[in-house]
C-alpha cells in the first residue's frame, strides 16, 4: 500500500513503548500552568502514564489468542494516537486485522502515521468515526470482532452496549474506567446513573468499583441474552481495568445474573457481608457484631474478579518479554492470581487502626496471626495494607491488638 503523507500542524515527538516506535503529541508544549492535565490539552489524546495498562492489554490479548487458538480480529474505537492498536499489531501474534477509530480527525491522521511507521498499514484500518457508530457498523453476525478494547477518558459505559453487539460469541471485551470519584462513592448519584449501582466510600472502595463495573457489564449483556465471564481485572493508580468474555444464550445470561447482589457494610466495627440476588430486599439491616445499622453497595458483581488459568497465561507471556514494567506486572499478576479464590473484600490495617486509635502493626504479622487462628489471610493487589480474610471484624481487631 502506498504511504500517505499527512501534515499534523502541532508539536510531536518520537517515543518507544514496548516494541513499537510511535509519534505522539509533545505534551510539554500544551501545558500552560501546573494545574493543566497535559493529555487532555493536546490536540490528540495520549497518556504516557497508561503504559502499564497497555502492557497488560498486550499480554491479555496474547493470552486470549493462545487460549482460542486462531487468528483474531480487534477493534479499538477510541484509538487516540493509535498507540494501543499499533502495539497490538507489533507485539501480539495471531492478529489478522485491527480496526482503530476516533472522532478526532487529528487523531486519525496521527494513528495512520503510526501504523505506517510500524509497517502495519495493511493490517490496521483507521476510521474517522464516533465510537458507537463505528461499532454499530460491525454489529451484524459476519462482521463482528473477536476482541474489543474500550479505553476512554472517563467512563466506558456509553460504549458497552454497542461493544457487546459488535462482539462475537466467546469474544473478549476489555474496559477501562477512570471515573473513580463516582465509582468510589464521592459522587454517588453519578455512579447510580451510569453504572446502575450504589457505591460506598469504604477502605475497599476500589474493589467495589471493579464489581460495579462488572455488574453493569453483566446487566447490559443480559438484556441481549448474553452472559459474562470475568477473566482478569486490576486497580492501578487512577483507574480500574476489566477483561471478560461473553457467551450467547438466555440460560447463560440468567446464570450471570445470579452472581449479582449487594455488599453490606458496618461503618462502626468494619463488619461486612453479602446479600445475593438483585431483588434481595432488607429493611434496617443490623450489624451482627455490634448492632449498628449497616449501609450497602450494589447491585454489583459478587463473582470472581479473575480466572487463575488466565492469570497464569498472562504471567507466562510477561516472563517471555522485556517490558519496562515487567517486574511490577510480575508481582501484580501474582497477587491477583493468589486472591482469585480468597474471601470477598479486604480489611485495611492502617484504616482500622486509625478508627480504633491503635498503633499500626505489620500487615504480615496480622496475617500470620489470623492464619494461626485458623482463618484465611491473603494479601491483595488493591492495597499494600490490605488482607482478605474470612475472619469476622472482631477477630481482625483482636489480631491487630496482638501485634501492637
Amino acid at each position: 500500500m502506498t504511504k500517505i503523507k499527512l501534515e499534523l500542524g502541532f508539536p510531536t515527538e518520537i517515543i518507544m513503548e514496548g516494541k513499537a516506535k510511535l509519534m505522539v503529541p509533545k505534551l510539554k508544549a500544551f501545558v500552560k500552568s501546573t494545574s493543566d492535565y497535559a493529555p487532555s490539552k493536546a490536540p490528540v489524546f495520549y497518556n504516557p502514564v497508561m503504559e502499564l495498562n497497555r502492557d497488560i492489554a498486550v499480554l491479555a490479548l496474547q493470552a486470549y489468542q493462545r487460549i482460542v487458538g486462531y487468528e483474531v480480529s480487534v477493534c479499538e474505537p477510541l484509538a487516540g494516537c493509535g498507540i494501543r492498536s499499533v502495539r497490538f499489531g507489533v507485539e501480539v501474534e495471531g492478529i489478522k486485522s485491527i480496526v482503530a477509530g476516533d472522532i478526532s480527525f487529528n487523531a486519525v491522521k496521527l494513528a495512520l502515521l503510526n501504523a505506517q511507521m510500524n509497517k502495519l498499514q495493511d493490517r490496521i484500518k483507521v476510521r474517522h468515526s464516533d465510537a458507537n457508530r463505528l461499532l454499530g457498523v460491525y454489529a451484524s453476525p459476519r462482521k463482528r470482532f473477536d476482541i474489543i478494547d474500550i479505553d476512554p477518558f472517563g467512563s466506558p459505559i456509553p460504549y458497552v452496549d454497542s461493544a457487546i453487539r459488535a462482539l462475537r460469541n466467546n469474544g473478549l471485551i476489555a474496559l477501562t474506567a477512570t471515573d473513580l470519584a463516582p465509582l468510589c462513592g464521592v459522587h454517588s448519584k453519578a455512579c447510580i446513573r451510569k453504572y446502575g449501582g450504589k457505591p460506598l466510600r469504604t477502605e475497599y472502595c476500589h474493589e467495589l468499583a471493579v464489581r460495579l463495573l462488572a455488574g453493569s457489564l453483566v446487566m447490559t449483556a443480559a438484556k441481549r441474552d448474553i452472559s459474562v465471564n470475568v477473566l482478569f481485572s486490576h486497580s492501578t493508580d487512577h483507574y480500574i481495568r476489566l477483561y471478560a468474555t461473553i457467551k450467547y444464550g438466555a440460560e447463560e445470561a440468567d446464570a450471570s445474573i445470579k452472581s449479582m447482589g449487594y455488599v453490606l457494610h458496618c461503618f462502626k466495627c468494619f463488619h461486612r457481608e453479602l446479600a445475593r440476588g438483585i431483588f434481595n430486599i432488607w429493611h434496617d439491616q443490623k450489624c451482627s457484631e455490634c448492632g449498628s445499622k449497616m449501609d450497602f453497595a450494589g447491585p454489583l458483581w459478587l463473582g470472581k474478579l479473575a480466572d487463575k488459568r488466565f492469570c497464569d497465561f498472562i504471567a507466562e507471556e510477561n516472563s517471555r518479554r522485556c517490558l519496562r514494567l515487567k517486574t511490577w506486572i510480575e508481582k501484580g499478576v501474582a497477587l491477583i492470581g493468589n486472591e482469585v479464590d480468597a474471601h470477598f473484600t479486604y480489611y485495611v490495617v492502617d484504616k482500622m487502626c486509625d478508627a480504633f486509635n491503635l498503633p499500626v502493626p505489620s500487615v504480615k504479622k496480622v496475617a500470620k496471626t489470623l492464619e494461626k487462628e485458623g482463618f484465611q489471610a491473603v494479601f491483595t493487589h488493591f492495597s499494600s495494607k490490605g488482607v482478605r480474610t474470612d475472619a469476622p471484624a472482631g477477630k481482625v481487631k483482636e489480631a491487630l491488638l496482638k501485634n501492637i
